[in-house]
C-alpha cells in the first residue's frame, strides 16, 4: 500500500539514493552503534542503518508507518517507539548514544532544545533540517543569521554543517532547501554557566528585540551588569555578543542575586 505524506506530520520522504549514500558515509555507523533514529518514514535511512548496526532504536509518530515498520523487522534488530519524539525521555535509551534523523521542519527547533537534556547521553547527532536553521545553529557572532539558537546550542554542541539537500531528492518536494548537521556534544570541561535557567532567560530576552541596543533590551538588569568588565560596547547588539560573554553576563546577574526571567 503506498503511503501518503501527512502534512500534520511535516512528512517529506527522502528518495534520492545518491544523498541517502552520503547520510550514511557521514554518520559511519559501526556494528556496536547505540543507534536512535527520529521520523524513519519510508526506511531511508532506517535499511541503510540496518544494514551496519546490529540494533536500531526507532522513533515513528505516525502509527501506520510504525505498524509497517514491526512488520517489517524483527525486534531484536528494530525496536519501535510509537511517539511523538518530544515526548520521549531520550536519557532513557541508554549512554553512548548516536541520534540520526530527518527532522519534520514544523518541530525542529522545539526538538533540538529537547534533545539537549540528553546531551550528557549522546555521542552524536546527524539530522537533515531546514537550511535556514542549520545556518542559524552554525553561526557566527555579528552575522546576520546568529540567534537564541545559535548561542543555546553552541553552549552545548560543536556543530558543523556538511552539505546542502535539494528538494528535488524529496518526496514530496519540500519548499525549501535542506542541508545536513552534525552535533556533536562539549565535554564536562566546557564553559558552563553558574545557573543555566539565568543563562537561557538572558539570551531569550536578549534576542527578543534584535534591533535594539542590548542595553536597552536587559535595561530592567542594567544596574548589577558591569558592561565594561564583560568587553560589551554601549552600542552592541546581541548578535554580537559570543556564548561565553552572554555566560558571563548571566553569571554577573546571579552573583548579584538577581533571578533573570524572560516575560
Amino acid at each position: 500500500m503506498v503511503h501518503q505524506a501527512r502534512k500534520r506530520f511535516g512528512q517529506h520522504f527522502l528518495t534520492d539514493a545518491a544523498i541517502i549514500d552520503a547520510i550514511i558515509d557521514g554518520i559511519s555507523p559501526r556494528p556496536a552503534d547505540h543507534m536512535v533514529e527520529i521520523g524513519p518514514g519510508l526506511s531511508a535511512l532506517t535499511q541503510p542503518l540496518l544494514d551496519r548496526v546490529d540494533h536500531l532504536i526507532v522513533v515513528e509518530i505516525d502509527r501506520d508507518l510504525a505498524a509497517r515498520l514491526r512488520h517489517a523487522h524483527s525486534p531484536d534488530r528494530l525496536r519501535v517507539i510509537e511517539s511523538d519524539a518530544l515526548n520521549v525521555d531520550f536519557s532513557a535509551l541508554g549512554n553512548t548514544l548516536r541520534v540520526v534523523g530527518n527532522l519534520p521542519y514544523n518541530i525542529s527547533s522545539p526538538l533540538l532544545f529537547h534533545l539537549m537534556q540528553a546531551a550528557d547521553h549522546v555521542v552524536d547527532q546527524h539530522f537533515m533540517l531546514q537550511r535556514e536553521v542549520i545556518d542559524r545553529m552554525v553561526a557566527e557572532p555579528g552575522s546576520g543569521d546568529y540567534s537564541r539558537l545559535s548561542v543555546m546550542l553552541q553552549s552545548r554542541y560543536r556543530m558543523t554543517k556538511l552539505f546542502d539537500v535539494p528538494a528535488e531528492a524529496f518526496d514530496p518536494p519540500p519548499r525549501v532547501v535542506s542541508a545536513v548537521v552534525r552535533m556533536v556534544p562539549l565535554g564536562p570541561d566546557r564553559p558552563q554557566p553558574l545557573s543555566y535557567k539565568a543563562f537561557e532567560n538572558v539570551v531569550a530576552k536578549a534576542f527578543s528585540q534584535r534591533r535594539k541596543m542590548l542595553r536597552r533590551c536587559l535595561a530592567e538588569w542594567a544596574e548589577h551588569i558591569d558592561w565594561d568588565q564583560l568587553g560589551i560596547e554601549p552600542t552592541a547588539r546581541a548578535e554580537q555578543v559570543s556564548v561565553e560573554r552572554f555566560m558571563a553576563l548571566s553569571d554577573q546577574l546571579v552573583q548579584a542575586g538577581v533571578q533573570p526571567k524572560n516575560q
